[in-house]
C-alpha cells in the first residue's frame, strides 16, 4: 500500500507538471491511454483474460463516467493548487463512501461514524476556507467534485466486486475513461509537445503499476489495517511539491488534512469495531 501511494503520487504528479498545457479531459485520456499496454500485460500474464467479457456493463458504463468527472474535475485542480491541498481535499472521499453507502446500499451508520463524516466536512471547509481569504475557488470546488465522483464509483465498485474480476474492473475503467474523455477531448486537442513524452510515460507505468500495487495490498491484507495507509501519500505528495514546485501547505491546509485524516481513521477503526472479527481465511476483495 505504501508503494501504490507514492507511485499514484508520482502519476499525479506527472499529470500535475502538464495539466497547464492541456485541458483536462485530453490530461485524462492520456493518462487512460499511457497505461492501457501495462495492464493488458498484467492481464495476459495472471491469464485472467477470459474474464473481461463476463461483467455487469450498466455499473462499468456508470463507473467510466464517474471516472471521467473525477478525473476532469482533479485535473484541474491540480494545475492551479499544490498537489498536496488537492489531496487533502480529496482525502475526504472515504468519509463520503460511507455517507453514500446509507441510501444506495442500505448499510447502516450509526452516530458515531456519522459524527466523524460531519467532523471530516469541517476539515474540508477549513482546507478551502470560504471567507474568501482561502482556496474556495472553482478550482477547489472542482476537487470536491472529484472526490463525490470518486466516492460514488466505489459504491459502484462494491457492486462490481461481487461478479467481476479486478481485472476486469481495472481494463474496462481505463477503456471507458479513455473513450468518454476522448469524445470531449477531440473537440479541443493540443497536439502533444515532445517534451511531454517521458512524463506521458510516467503517468502510464506509475499509474498501471500502482493499481496493481493497491490490488495485491487488498488481497494479501486485511482491509481495515492497509487503508490507514492510503494517508501516507500525504507526505509523498507534500515532498514532491517542495521538491518539484517549490511549494508547501499553509497552516490552514495543514489543520484541515489533519482533521481530515483524523476523521478517516476514526472511521475505520469504527467499521472495524461494528464488524466484528474477520475469520483468517476471508477474502479480500480489491478496489479498482
Amino acid at each position: 500500500m505504501l508503494a501504490a501511494g507514492l507511485l499514484f503520487a508520482l502519476m499525479d504528479a506527472g499529470m500535475k507538471w502538464i495539466a497547464n498545457d492541456y485541458p483536462p479531459f485530453q490530461v485524462a485520456v492520456l493518462r487512460s491511454v499511457s497505461a492501457l499496454p501495462l495492464v493488458l500485460l498484467w492481464i495476459a500474464m495472471s491469464g485472467r483474460a477470459g474474464t473481461l467479457l463476463r461483467v455487469h456493463w450498466r455499473l462499468h458504463l456508470l463507473r467510466g463516467l464517474l471516472g471521467v468527472a473525477m478525473m476532469a474535475g482533479f485535473v484541474y485542480g491540480l494545475a492551479r493548487m499544490p498537489l498536496s491541498t488537492a489531496y487533502a481535499i480529496v482525502f475526504v472521499a472515504p468519509l463520503m463512501v460511507t455517507a453514500l453507502a446509507v441510501p444506495f446500499l442500505g448499510e447502516k451508520v450509526g452516530p458515531r461514524r456519522w459524527a466523524a463524516i460531519a467532523v471530516g466536512l469541517v476539515g474540508v471547509l477549513v482546507v478551502l476556507r470560504p471567507t474568501g481569504e482561502g482556496v474556495a475557488t472553482l478550482a477547489g470546488l472542482a476537487v470536491v467534485l472529484a472526490a463525490l465522483s470518486y466516492a460514488i464509483a466505489a459504491i459502484t465498485v462494491r457492486k462490481l466486486a461481487m461478479r467481476d474480476s479486478p481485472e476486469a474492473m481495472v481494463f474496462w475503467f481505463l477503456v471507458l475513461l479513455g473513450v468518454f474523455a476522448g469524445a470531449v477531448a477531440v473537440f479541443d486537442w493540443h497536439p502533444l509537445q515532445r517534451a511531454h513524452w517521458p512524463v506521458i510515460a510516467l503517468i502510464g507505468v506509475t499509474g498501471a503499476l500502482g493499481q496493481v500495487a493497491l490490488t495485491h495490498a487488498f488481497r494479501f491484507g486485511e482491509a481495515s489495517q492497509i487503508a490507514p495507509l492510503e494517508y501516507a501519500a500525504l507526505v509523498w505528495v507534500v515532498l514532491l511539491d517542495l521538491l518539484v514546485w517549490q511549494a508547501l501547505p499553509d497552516s490552514m491546509t495543514w489543520l484541515g488534512a489533519a482533521i481530515i485524516i483524523a476523521s478517516g481513521l476514526y472511521l475505520i477503526r469504527r467499521e472495524r469495531i461494528v464488524a466484528g472479527p474477520r475469520p483468517p481465511d476471508a477474502a479480500q476483495t480489491p478496489p479498482p
